[in-house]
């Protein structure tokens, strides 16, 4: 701060609050102390090895306090609160889940690190309505995440592991996609961790990659390339006629998504000069324009031109926050 800083950048740089700050500009020791005596109804040890002699009892041990207390009451016998059960237990590290009640631990998805194409890939499927009402087409999309390009779609009128698995067994080979180098993220689905998809994946190589249940920013790129057509202007307002004008009308979008849409977190560039690795030329022309014009009349700038530089390497779930352009 002496140098200038803000404080509350300097209390977020250290990890503390700015209250704690002043608090301690007014009193540098700390004050605070724990209690110097046993409180009175504290439990003797012989107490304490009763309560937990009862609790781990081959009669109790599958039983919570909440059950314990009137069961003893029940009988006539009192040894101890079920707060003073839940302490004791917790102090002995024996309050945990047992068997099926242990909760399910989802754990974070592994970071993936998309420095070239076809590295990783990310995929999902969403719905596209049908005529009926209730019914729905499912478009399947697969996007490489490096380069943004959509390498593979397919609209059908069912969800199913087998259509995933062509799906994907068709877009690396029509790429000529080494599936041994390559990783595709998706949710977690019956399309997606169905027997056949994933025999599909571990005979072509791919390793597989999956969200946590419910946590849809675990495949936040799917997700953002999905806003990005139902939010394209021309989506239709109503639902498909059939399944060859939903077709045609993804076939249209992937066209210009790949080679017109100027993609933000590629530094505008297609996705498609992105992928055959053309983005370099392109950023650097746009560097020399602008260059070229700030020597013609530089009061115009008062700084730096535009940073015309090449998107960097995409991070799947970064473990560390981090900061990144948009997703689309």
């Amino acid at each position: 701060m002496a140098a200038g800083a803000r404080q509350s950048a300097a209390c977020d740089e250290l990890g503390i609050d700015a209250r704690t700050l002043q608090r301690w500009h007014k009193q540098p020791e700390d004050g605070r102390c724990g209690p110097k005596t046993t409180p009175r109804n504290a439990l003797t040890a012989q107490q304490r090895q009763r309560v937990l002699d009862v609790l781990t009892s081959e009669r109790f041990r599958n039983n919570s306090p909440r059950q314990i207390v009137p069961t003893l009451a029940d009988e006539g016998i009192y040894v101890a609160s079920e707060s003073t059960m839940y302490r004791v237990l917790h102090g002995e590290q024996l309050l945990t889940h047992r068997g099926r009640a242990r909760p399910q631990m989802h754990h974070r998805p592994p970071e993936l690190v998309a420095a070239a194409v076809n590295t990783v890939w990310s995929w999902d499927i969403t719905y596209l309505r049908a005529p009926v009402r209730g019914s729905f087409f499912y478009l399947y999309l697969v996007e490489d995440l490096y380069s943004r390009s959509i390498v593979g779609w397919e609209v059908l009128e069912e969800e199913s592991a087998e259509a995933s698995a062509k799906l994907i067994e068709r877009t690396c080979k029509n790429l000529d996609v080494n599936g041994s180098a390559l990783h595709l993220h998706s949710d977690n689905g019956g399309p997606m961790k169905g027997a056949t998809m994933l025999a599909t994946l571990q005979r072509l190589g791919i390793v597989a990659s999956f969200s946590r249940p419910r946590v849809s920013d675990d495949n936040p790129y799917s997700e953002a390339l999905f806003r990005t057509l139902k939010y394209r202007p021309g989506f239709p307002n109503r639902p498909f006629r059939d399944i060859d004008e939903a077709r045609e009308w993804v076939s249209h979008f992937v066209r210009w998504y790949n080679t017109q849409h100027l993609h933000s977190a590629l530094n505008f560039v297609t996705p498609e000069d992105r992928y055959h690795g053309r983005d370099k030329a392109i950023l650097a022309a746009r560097h020399r324009v602008y260059q070229k014009a700030r020597k013609q009349n530089p009061r115009r700038w008062s700084g730096q031109t535009r940073d015309w530089s090449p998107a960097t390497a995409v991070v799947l779930n970064p473990h560390q926050v981090i900061d990144s352009k948009a997703a689309a």
